[in-house]
């Protein structure tokens, strides 16, 4: 079984390689570990087609018997009971089938949603960035389920009802191999018809599929800036937008429940109920055949009647998951520009961090927002102009760094170079002497902290949000980390204390709070490199002077980061950069940059 290598920021392994080549070859590789299913349907569906034909023989036979002269009204009851008998085992049979279509169908749900999001977790924040929420959500969801439905009731009633198209093939020539020549011209017709049909098919299932993506991809912006938008009175303008969006979703369905009112399978049906009843009589007018086969014959002919009527929406459902396979497996195989250097560097850090000539910009087209979801502001957004440029500078070990900037100088972009959130467009940064490309992402990340402005917190305890970083962390570690992050106290004040479940993305904490979790986040797991984005804007004074001996207190013994417009901060920094549009305006320290830049001296008289 082959797979497509495609980039990966993380690799997580998986028990089944799947082939990707194709959508196809795809869902067949996700069927093989299931083959014995395959095997219990495909029995399963020759059986329950076999004992279906049993009843229009020995019905045929009944009528046989009670047209001779006496009627033999003796075969009657072993008759019946052999029908009888013949549909509870046809029943068993066909629950088997039923059974083990859906089994199959949700653990291949189940496998594609692992592998999904396996690969999703393995994806780049570049990746992240462009792709929309709402539409990944949508893949992940209903188009997972249209793959499920794909095989029950697709692939089930489809295997069914091919069973059911070969009985009066193979049981017409026991009245007369003439007979045969009904059910031949009707299954090749059938096929034809249906080749054309799933050929029209295939591009609106595909526009079902997608327009429903960019429904769901307008609904969940409208939700995630519900606040904004009520707060511009924008809801009649949003209902107006998505609405626009749900008739696209609707004309698309439209446009599929026509095209399957017009497949002409019905209408094959009916000559061939027609065709085959009219041959049969000629055939029994000529001496040919009896009226026991003109009876079996046509309950044959009605054993078509299953494939027909089933055709038109479980090869629907068919074409609607290979439709979502494909969008399945393109965002699967979209590549990211990271990849994980499993083999890389993975020693400890001692925090020595230097960029040499470092430029960057972000990639076509340019992403919507920061990993944290934090909007990009304009000047960090220009049409592939470098966001920074030519940024040349060497930090020691333990040593705290300013940086300082107006808004869009690229501040926030040049700190996601340290730990690979994104990766230089030319130049080098280095850690400890080592290019970070060089070394092993998951050990860089492990070693290097960064809290960002915009604090996102899991809809879990307190506890748990604490220790995302290192899940084994006792109770104490806990506690002792909050306490150096000032946010002990507050806790304490929750009801359930540190098993408080927070809202999503942490809304039912204010945004000192937050900040304060994520700073006893990042002291638990005790980085070589701590990143400070701007973390205590929302933090009022008081709070702040505690904040501040924490950080300093943290910031002993490692490498510190911190993005920050508060003076209290800056000024008992190492070394403080000033970044201008891209560019390095000034560095040194806080003394040294108050006699020679005019552009730092204008902050602290701003």
């Amino acid at each position: 079984m082959t797979t497509l290598s495609t980039p990966a920021e993380f690799t997580l392994h998986r028990k089944n390689k799947y082939d990707q080549s194709s959508p196809v070859r795809w869902i067949l590789s996700h069927i093989r570990p299931y083959s014995w299913i395959v095997v219990m349907m495909i029995l399963g569906a020759i059986g329950n087609a076999v004992l279906a034909a049993v009843v229009p023989v020995l019905t045929g036979d009944a009528f046989n018997a009670m047209l001779e002269s006496p009627p033999k009204t003796s075969v009657l009851l072993p008759l019946a009971l052999t029908i009888g008998f013949s549909q509870i085992i046809r029943g068993v049979l066909q629950l088997g089938r039923n059974f083990g279509a859906e089994l199959m169908a949700q653990k291949i749900e189940r496998d594609i949603r692992d592998e999904l999001y396996l690969s999703l977790l393995g994806k780049s924040m570049t990746f992240h960035n462009l792709q929309p929420v709402g539409d990944t959500m949508a893949r992940s969801t209903n188009d997972v389920r249209e793959v499920n439905y794909m095989f029950s009731p697709g692939v089930n009633l489809v295997v069914g009802s091919f069973m059911f198209i070969l009985m009066p093939i193979f049981f017409a020539p026991r009245y007369h191999p003439a007979l045969i020549i009904t059910p031949l011209i009707f299954t090749v017709f059938y096929f034809v018809a249906l080749a054309g049909y799933l050929k029209q098919l295939s591009p609106i299932t595909d526009e079902v599929r997608s327009t429903f993506g960019a429904m769901n991809t307008h609904l969940s912006e409208s939700l995630d800036g519900v606040e904004i938008m009520k707060g511009a009175a924008q809801e009649g303008a949003e209902v107006e937008r998505f609405v626009v969006n749900a008739r696209k979703v609707r004309n698309a369905f439209v446009l599929q429940g026509d095209l399957e009112a017009k497949y002409i399978a019905m209408l094959l049906l009916g000559l061939a109920y027609a065709g085959g009843l009219v041959h049969a009589l000629f055939l029994f007018r000529a001496g040919l055949i009896n009226v026991g086969a003109v009876v079996g014959y046509f309950g044959m002919l009605q054993l078509l009647g299953f494939p027909t009527f089933t055709s038109t929406w479980a090869y629907s459902q068919i074409s609607s998951g290979l439709s979502s396979a494909r969008r399945i497996l393109e965002l699967i195989q979209r590549e990211t520009l990271l990849d994980q250097n499993a083999s890389g560097r993975t020693s400890e850090l001692r925090g020595e961090i230097e960029f040499r000539g470092v430029s960057f910009h972000y990639p076509h087209p340019l992403p919507p927002s920061t990993g944290s979801g934090q909007r990009l502001s304009p000047g960090e957004r220009g049409a592939g102009d470098n966001v920074l440029e030519n940024i040349s500078f060497k930090v020691k070990p333990g040593q705290t760094v300013a940086i300082v900037g107006q808004t869009g100088a690229g501040k926030t972009s040049l700190v996601k170079l340290i730990n690979r959130t994104y990766d230089v467009s030319s130049g080098q940064v280095l850690v400890d002497g080592v290019d970070v490309r060089a070394w092993n992402l998951a050990s860089l990340r492990e070693q290097i902290s960064i809290i960002e402005q915009d604090v996102f917190l899991f809809s879990r305890s307190l506890r748990d949000n604490i220790a995302f970083g290192k899940p084994d962390a006792t109770r104490e570690e806990v506690i002792a980390s909050s306490i150096a992050a000032q946010a002990h106290d507050f806790v304490l004040d929750f009801d359930q204390t540190y098993e408080t479940t927070v809202g999503e993305r942490g809304v039912t904490l204010s945004g000192g709070q937050k900040q304060r979790i994520a700073l006893a986040r990042a002291f638990l797991t005790d980085p070589h490199i701590l990143v400070l984005d701007d973390s205590t804007s929302a933090i009022d004074s008081a709070t702040e002077d505690k904040i501040q001996r924490a950080i300093s207190n943290a910031a002993r013994g490692r490498t510190t980061f911190i993005i920050t417009h508060r003076l209290s901060q800056i000024r008992w920094a190492d070394l403080i950069i000033v970044l201008r549009k891209g560019h390095i305006a000034a560095i040194g320290s806080h003394d040294e940059l108050m006699q020679t830049s005019e552009a730092y001296s204008r902050i602290f008289r701003e």
